[in-house]
């Protein structure tokens, strides 16, 4: 038997502060710190239009709904309603009333309405590559030059900020507000909230103003635009000709709500939008988000949907680690796209090309120059350059600086005090490096950021003699750089069902696109919302060329080709990334169009390994006149530990080459003309990997002479899914019974009383580790133990974001038996005391067995009406 083999290459350390802050347990939390809404998706029990529902049928659904709701005293406000892609409303409702609502007749469940942020994007300097760099990581520039593809009469929606209309990139004239709308590139779209609104404001910004032209104010709508079809002023997009539908769901500034795109999908839908690019989201979501559920819903009716899979890996504004992908991208047949960084500008030393990234609040690299380097330190040196240096040390040279201790504005200012021309920064770990020099005194020299890979060569050619650094103009990717690799901020997978997300990659870091003339004409944005609509852009030159691929297959033909990259943590070992955080790898469209064969299916999710070895059968479909042969293989890809549980936010305990046991029953397949064959696959957890890990790989096909390569990811846990606890108490001690006195939360160990009145209700504050299946709370009478049933019970329930979060759930002394939306025996429980007891339904788990609950009696509870 082979033996396995775990090496660790990453670790996770606690840091000092988070150590501290188990020591001792809060006794009062701010109400704000909750996770949660007061606005609610309800989903009604019957099946919505897109299903085969008639309209009249839902309608007469709703307006039971409001009867019921009304006969019970049900108090909420009515947000949107929704008939096409999802049967149901968003309404507005006190947490009281919340639990009445869920007790309606009717209602299948209710989902939070989640706030979602303005797409988090970072700034990455006006010196990063165009976009053609990144159409060429693709092959959009062979599909445009030498297949002559363009979108032409491909319909591309776009839920986003909206559009600069007046753009000439868009077909525009120049000059704002003087471009009719609709024209002949922006032929549909709406805006659904006007320049105002802004969900997490005040007043009036919490009311939408609609309007019928969705112009862009904020610019990150007309930058994805671009991505996917700029033909002007300038920039060229993946699908230059494609048809545009612009829906715009954020004002100016802020956020806006999930409702808000729901109701957009439904009016891209009746656009007859062909593909659906959503660069929006909100994080640690179940498929069965209403947003994820109507992008599946939308594929099901002939409609492609991309959607970024999330901006929260470990280098992004808001790190998180596993189970990070956010709905809609988690969708179950939605193309959830991760990023990868775009080829970067380089300068040469001895012949050999430096990518690097230009650092914030710096001046631009020139494009040719030479300057001799010099070095401030060695490869082992914390504060390289942290103290002033002899004004004159430095005259005319590029200097090579390791990052560590001080700011960079203080290692590039000492430098710049002692004469240096140029800084050249080098990452002190694995992985691209992103700085900002921005300061007073401005920095007056070019700084220019490398990896630590990079920075150790320069640093021993440095040390043997003289050095020179040439500035260039050409664009590289790894392995002179970080093009090509996983963006830091791409966010993991799996989905909470362990499915595999995301499914594919493309170029989201440094992409320069059209921006709102008012804002400058252009700009340089990253983040998967850059990332996603290459893929849009993408499927519009796909379907121009090969119109008969279904919706539904679109997503495998994608995965089919695609090129697995390597480990962005440290490229140079050879390892590939995690399947789980790039999916099937980097984009190729011009092989999914010259493609002659399909592999099916075309990922591999293998669930947890305590249910033991998983097996696949694979079929591999020859689309040539000809016969095809292809040898069979296996690359695994880097594995990861579980999450952290302590400090600021989630982080990967370790990362691993720890690969699995792949047994194959065939390592060649030979196929005839126009045939298919199929081979089974085995794949069994390294046993060494810690519990509880994410671990992938890629099963590859290789054509024996002419044919396509191919290859299908692979991902699952190691480990009894079912014993991840989902209530962790955290440093707070959590779960708590609790008080809402003023605008805290105050825990009662020892009971409470409660008078129902006035919104003195008792609240249950709860981490929730991982997502859950189920929630149920219950009551019981606290003296004689008799079941008075339950008082809520919530399905597909997210995990809080950072490692010390926490909902609220309410009671409003009703019980009730049967199901949320089929209540039976609803009752006031009369003055007495009772406890709670919360069970937790892991996910995946089975609801008739009992370890798969996780559950948490209260402290004793007094209801004492007056």
């Amino acid at each position: 038997m082979k033996k396995m083999i775990v090496r660790p290459i990453l670790s996770a350390v606690a840091t000092a502060s988070a150590l501290f802050a188990m020591q001792a347990q809060a006794q009062s939390v701010p109400q704000s710190a909750a996770e949660g809404t007061r606005h609610w998706f309800v989903e009604l029990a019957g099946p919505p239009v897109a299903d085969g529902t008639s309209l009249a049928t839902v309608m007469a659904e709703k307006a039971a709904f409001r009867r019921e709701a009304a006969a019970a005293g049900v108090r909420f406000t009515e947000r949107r309603q929704f008939n096409t892609l999802f049967n149901g409303f968003s309404v507005a409702v006190d947490p009281a009333n919340r639990l009445k609502l869920a007790r309606t007749k009717g209602v299948k469940a209710l989902y939070p309405v989640e706030v979602v942020a303005r797409p988090a994007v970072v700034d990455s300097g006006d010196s990063a590559p165009d976009l053609v760099a990144a159409l060429s990581l693709t092959g959009a520039d062979i599909a445009q030059n030498q297949l002559g593809l363009s979108g032409k009469g491909v319909k591309v929606g776009i839920i986003d900020t909206g559009i600069d209309i007046d753009h000439p990139a868009f077909g525009g004239s120049g000059t704002p507000g003087t471009t009719a709308f609709p024209n002949a590139r922006v032929i549909a779209g709406y805006d659904l909230v006007g320049d105002n609104y802004n969900s997490s404001g005040t007043g009036d910004q919490l009311v939408p103003v609609p309007d019928a032209i969705p112009d862009d104010c904020g610019g990150h709508g007309t930058h994805v635009a671009g991505i996917v079809g700029a033909n002007g002023g300038g920039v060229k997009g993946v699908a230059p000709q494609a048809s545009l539908g612009m829906y715009r769901v954020f004002g100016c500034v802020g956020t806006t709500d999930s409702d808000v795109i729901l109701d957009a999908l439904e009016r891209a839908y009746a656009d007859g939008m062909q593909v659906i690019n959503q660069s929006l989201g909100s994080g640690r979501q179940w498929p069965q988000y209403p947003t994820a559920q109507a992008s599946s819903r939308l594929v099901n009716k002939g409609v492609v949907m991309v959607a970024s899979i999330g901006n929260n890996g470990p280098g992004g504004s808001s790190p998180d680690a596993l189970y990070a992908a956010g709905a809609p991208g988690v969708g179950s047949k939605v193309i959830g796209v991760a990023s990868f960084d775009n080829a970067q500008k380089s300068f040469t030393v001895g012949g050999t090309p430096y990518g690097y990234n230009t650092a914030t609040g710096a001046p631009l690299p020139p494009s040719s120059g030479s300057l001799p380097m010099a070095k401030t330190g060695t490869t082992t040196t914390a504060d390289d350059a942290c103290v002033a240096l002899p004004a004159g040390s430095l005259a005319g040279q590029a200097v090579l600086i390791r990052r560590g201790t001080c700011s960079f504005f203080i290692k590039a200012s000492n430098v710049m005090n002692a004469g240096a021309a140029a800084a050249v920064l080098y990452n002190n770990a694995a992985g691209a490096l992103n700085p900002t020099v921005a300061g007073t005194p401005a920095i007056t020299i070019p700084v220019v950021a490398i990896t630590a890979e990079q920075g150790a060569v320069l640093n021993g050619l440095i040390a043997a003699g003289p050095t020179t650094l040439t500035w260039g103009s050409e664009y590289v990717a790894y392995p002179f750089g970080t093009g090509g690799l996983i963006s830091g901020f791409s966010s993991f997978g799996l989905s909470a069902e362990l499915q595999l997300k995301p499914n594919i990659g493309a170029p989201g870091g440094g992409i320069l696109s059209t921006y709102p003339l008012e804002l400058g004409g252009t700009a340089t944005l990253s983040g998967t919302s850059m990332s996603s609509p290459h893929v849009a852009g993408s499927v519009a030159l796909i379907l121009e060329a090969k119109p008969t691929i279904p919706a539904q297959a679109m997503g495998d033909r994608l995965q089919n080709v695609a090129d697995p990259k390597n480990w962005s943590g440290n490229a140079a070992l050879g390892l590939l990334d995690h399947s789980f955080r790039q999916g099937a790898g980097m984009l190729d469209i011009v092989g999914v169009i010259t493609a002659t064969a399909t592999v099916s299916p075309s990922q591999i999710s293998t669930g947890e390994s305590a249910a033991g070895a998983y097996q696949q059968t694979v079929t591999v479909r020859n689309l040539a006149l000809s016969p095809a042969s292809y040898d069979i293989g296996h690359v695994a890809g880097v594995a990861s530990g579980p999450n952290t549980q302590t400090g600021a936010s989630y982080a990967l305990s370790g990362v691993f080459d720890a690969p699995a046991t792949v047994t194959l029953s065939k390592t060649t397949l030979n196929i005839g003309a126009l045939g298919s064959a199929s081979f089974n696959v085995t794949i069994a957890a390294n046993a060494a990997l810690p519990d509880r890990s994410l671990y992938g790989g890629y099963i590859t096909l290789t054509p024996k002479g002419a044919g396509t390569k191919m290859s299908v990811p692979y991902a699952g846990f190691k480990g009894d899914y079912q014993a991840t606890q989902v209530l962790t108490p955290t440093a707070n001690g959590f779960p708590w019974l609790a008080k809402l006195s003023g605008s805290s939360f105050t825990n009662q160990p020892a009971g409470a009383s409660y008078t129902l009145a006035n919104g003195d209700i008792p609240y249950f504050l709860m981490h929730l580790d991982h997502m859950s299946r189920e929630i149920k709370i219950e009551a019981f009478d606290a003296v004689s133990g008799k079941a008075w049933n339950k008082v809520s019970d919530d399905e597909y329930v997210t995990r809080s974001a950072t490692p010390g979060g926490f909902f609220a759930y309410t009671w409003d002394g009703v019980t009730f038996r049967g199901s949320s939306g089929n209540p039976g025996q609803v009752k006031d429980v009369p003055n007495g005391q009772y406890v709670v007891k919360v069970s937790v339904l892991k996910a995946l788990g089975d609801a008739n067995n009992a370890s798969h609950w996780e559950t948490w009696t209260s402290p004793v509870i007094t209801i004492a009406r007056p």
